[in-house]
């Protein structure tokens, strides 16, 4: 394993999202108020970068504000209409210091069907 120290558990603040890179990689992680999840930065549906349009409520629900795509931050698993469950970094806090598994790089699939969506009735 490869723990990486991304930042402090004080460094975010509790129900929200921070984006940081670590050795190169961009990752997202979240503070749900009773943990930290890490995933990968953008939402599996179209692209859309996560800290910038995510929401995360109270409860631990994560929504992509383009789509409504939602998810439990604490397990990734998809809830209501998502298709597509987040990718997730092992996590650990220690001493203070929010720290992932950084073996390799999460990257989602796209289907190019996607980049040409109907539904985009936000944008």
């Amino acid at each position: 394993m490869t723990w990486q120290k991304v930042c402090a558990a004080d460094d975010i603040a509790n129900n929200t999202l921070q984006r940081f890179e670590v050795d190169g990689v961009a990752i997202v992680v979240a503070n749900y108020g009773d943990g930290f999840q890490a995933i990968a930065p953008y939402c599996p549906h179209m692209e859309e970068p996560l800290h910038e349009s995510g929401i995360l409520e109270t409860s631990g629900v994560l929504t992509c504000s383009k789509h409504l795509w939602q998810w439990d931050i604490r397990t990734g698993e998809m809830v209501g209409m998502a298709e597509k469950s987040l990718l997730c970094y092992e996590i650990k806090v220690e001493a203070g210091d929010v720290l992932i598994n950084l073996e390799k790089e999460l990257v989602y699939e796209y289907d190019e069907e996607d980049e040409l969506d109907d539904d985009d009735f936000f944008n």
